[in-house]
């Protein structure tokens, strides 16, 4: 059995997840949407895909792989260190994609003083944030000891519907455990199955820095513990992505003028996992793919994702349970644009100008657009191989597969018709083929690039601007 080879200290602890409860029928849906992945032992594309995630992953951890970050790497490790606290409370730590003049005035207002406390922009933008976060951290998590053991909570079965997405499809529970040679239970690898990369790569990065909180800290205290014990958390999917896609989509609807550069952040926040050691590229992808679904059903006013008061299914290793508080929203458009109203006049009175001049004010990390769109298409698939042929050098027609995904830049660009959004991510969406992307209406959000859509939609929208309409 392989071992190992950190580069620093080990620290070690063990901290057991939470309970979970059963699905409910979007998780059942985000499951059947994620669960390709449990097929693809079964094939020799497969099984080339996942020697290639464990490889990419490894590569990009251990920093061999030339990956364009927006930073120099070790700023880049630091980065991911502080990236490891999750401010699911108030997006603060994603609002830098905002830029530097109007990031500083969100993240003035919108604080964490330790785990527990934090403060909000405004109200309105902590409840949008509060419910969008619990409805696709709910489909997220839904996946984590389904996808490691085929249960809700490690231990008790799942209903019948769920217990089908396998069969259907002849699929496995711990894919990554059983590939990567840390099948569930085994000496270093998860109780529960699906072991993260630090678990199972041959050799891992460790390093010393400062997290959130500018308090001294170490990456493994962020993998075995204290900070965070993932030792016992199954990997697929990543949690943290579908978190950092939430809430970067959300600062991007709210402040369209940033839409781009807050892609760029989410991608950012994925990949950060990557480089900690805590996720492999597939549980990135995946996370991506659960967060954009879910927002998208949200901004169509979908009654199964809208009006609902729901617990979520799994609480692993949650930085702070106050964002689990119900906040109930029955039309989520008329929040969206209710906190983005009050959003601007905070930000337009703090800043002494347009939300669109001071969004143009940028000395931080995202004021390059190539860099952003460099490293923006490394996320897009990783580089991982084909596994579905029939969807491969395809373009996959959005409107009619999955025609609510356009909400996702009218909802930011209001003066273009959902045909209009449909036919620019039709146009932009990235490669076809990938793991998830077997022809189904989830599989094509993972193919989605909304760095590139935004800019096409920004670039439609001012054309149909008037050119005497002031900005707001």
């Amino acid at each position: 059995m392989r071992r190992a080879t950190i580069h620093g200290a080990a620290i070690l602890c063990l901290l057991l997840p939470l309970p979970a409860a059963a699905q409910t029928a979007t998780n059942l849906v985000a499951l059947q949407g994620l669960a390709p992945v449990s097929a693809l032992p079964g094939t020799q594309e497969g099984r080339a895909a996942l020697a290639a995630n464990l490889q990419v992953t490894g590569d990009i951890q251990f920093g061999t792989q030339t990956q364009p970050h927006l930073l120099p790497l070790d700023e880049q490790r630091q980065l991911a260190l502080r990236d490891c606290f999750i401010t699911d409370g108030n997006a603060t730590e994603l609002a830098d994609g905002l830029g530097s003049r109007l990031g500083a005035i969100y993240q003035e207002k919108a604080r964490y003083a330790d785990y527990k406390t934090f403060s909000n922009v405004t109200q309105s933008v902590a409840d949008l944030l509060g419910y969008t976060n619990n409805i696709t951290k709910s489909d997220s998590n839904s996946g984590k000891y389904f996808f490691a053991n085929g249960t809700t909570d490690g231990k008790n079965p799942v209903s019948a519907a769920a217990a089908g997405i396998f069969a259907a499809r002849s699929g496995v529970p711990d894919v990554f455990g059983k590939a990567y040679d840390r099948k569930a239970g085994s000496t270093g690898g998860d109780a529960f199955g699906n072991a993260r990369p630090f678990q199972t790569l041959p050799r891992l990065y460790a390093y010393r820095g400062d997290d959130y909180f500018a308090r001294t800290s170490h990456s493994l205290d962020w993998l075995h513990g204290p900070s965070q014990n993932l030792t016992d958390s199954p990997s697929y999917p990543s949690g943290h992505t579908t978190y950092g896609y939430t809430e970067s989509l959300v600062l991007a609807l709210l402040v369209p003028e940033r839409y781009q550069q807050m892609m760029v952040r989410a991608a950012e926040y994925g990949n950060n996992r990557i480089v900690v050691g805590a996720h492999y590229a597939m549980d990135v992808l995946g996370g991506r793919t659960v967060a954009l679904h879910a927002v998208a059903h949200l901004l169509a006013n979908d009654p199964a994702y809208v009006g609902q008061i729901r617990k979520n299914p799994a609480v692993i290793n949650e930085m702070s349970r106050q964002t689990n508080d119900a906040v109930a929203i029955t039309d989520y458009r008329a929040a969206l644009e209710a906190a983005r109203n009050d959003l601007a006049l905070v930000l337009k009175d703090a800043c002494g100008d347009s939300v669109a001049s001071c969004a143009a004010t940028d000395t931080g990390r995202f004021r390059d657009a190539a860099a952003n769109a460099a490293f923006y298409d490394t996320t897009q698939t990783y580089g991982l191989p084909v596994v579905h042929a029939k969807t491969a050098g395809t373009v996959e027609d959005v409107g009619k597969i999955a025609p609510e995904a356009g909400y996702l830049l009218t909802a930011a660009f209001p003066s273009l018709s959902l045909a209009e959004a449909n036919a620019i991510l039709t146009e932009t969406q990235g490669p076809g083929g990938g793991f998830l992307n077997d022809g189904s209406a989830f599989g094509v959000y993972s193919r989605l690039n909304l760095y590139a859509a935004a800019g096409k939609a920004a670039a439609l929208a001012a054309a149909k601007r008037p050119h005497a309409q002031t900005a707001r």
